[in-house]
């Protein structure tokens, strides 16, 4: 009787937690197999296809359980799982969060509080959210809006280069309210700053060989809305 082959020890770890079955955990009799080119070998049964998969150092990887039979193909999967991570670590980054922050000003501000909120809204663009900016009226300041539009107008020219009028100042009973909305360049130099972090991380990574364990799964984010005080 012959022994039972044994896989030969690899210098990688393999991530506990997936969704795709590898190796010995495929339980069905014969699968269609994949070579590491994506060349079609055929059907073949799945103790040769995890010998043919062992022989090149490689994981034998379900990747479509509901065919008949189920399609296995042969690749490195800590590799895959590792460029599956940073791919959604991509598509996270470049999606839209929306974001929006709230600054409340008084008509009779005075110019070092006008220059402090003034400096929470470029923060605020910086970070690309949406900036609510409200002029509470007080009393008999009701009698002169012009005042509180004015003001508006102002922070909205003082801020021009990072936000731009979303909403234009509109009467919400003793309020009047304005929306300022990131432009273009907004926030593009600590954009900058952060890929550039990441990419000095992938290099580090990359001299330890590119076999860092991929973290499981998690779902993309949705875009949300948030309201924040300053």
């Amino acid at each position: 009787m012959r022994p039972r082959r044994r896989r030969p020890s690899l210098d990688r770890v393999v991530p506990r937690k997936r969704a795709e079955r590898i190796n010995d955990e495929i339980r069905v009799p014969r699968v269609r197999l994949v070579d590491e080119n994506g060349g079609q070998v055929g059907i073949t049964d799945t103790k040769e296809a995890l010998d043919f998969a062992y022989k090149k150092g490689l994981d034998l990887v379900e990747v479509a359980a509901n065919a008949d039979p189920p399609v296995a193909r042969v690749m490195d999967y800590s590799k895959y799982r590792y460029e599956q991570d940073q791919r959604a670590k991509q598509a996270r980054k470049h999606q839209q969060q929306i974001q929006v922050k709230e600054i409340k000003l008084r008509p009779k501000i005075g110019i070092h509080d006008y220059e402090t909120k003034k400096g929470h809204v470029v923060r605020f663009l910086g970070q690309r959210a949406k900036v609510k900016v409200t002029i509470m009226f007080r009393g008999r300041e009701t009698l002169h809006p012009e005042r509180g539009r004015d003001l508006l107008m102002r922070l909205a020219e003082d801020v021009k280069e990072l936000g731009a009028i979303e909403q234009q100042p509109t009467l919400d009973g003793r309020n009047m309210v304005m929306v300022l909305a990131p432009t273009k360049t907004a926030g593009v130099k600590a954009d900058a700053k952060d890929e550039d972090e990441e990419q000095r991380e992938e290099a580090v990574q990359g001299e330890r060989g590119g076999k860092a364990p991929a973290p499981a799964r998690d779902e993309e984010p949705q875009p949300r809305e948030e309201v924040v005080e300053a």
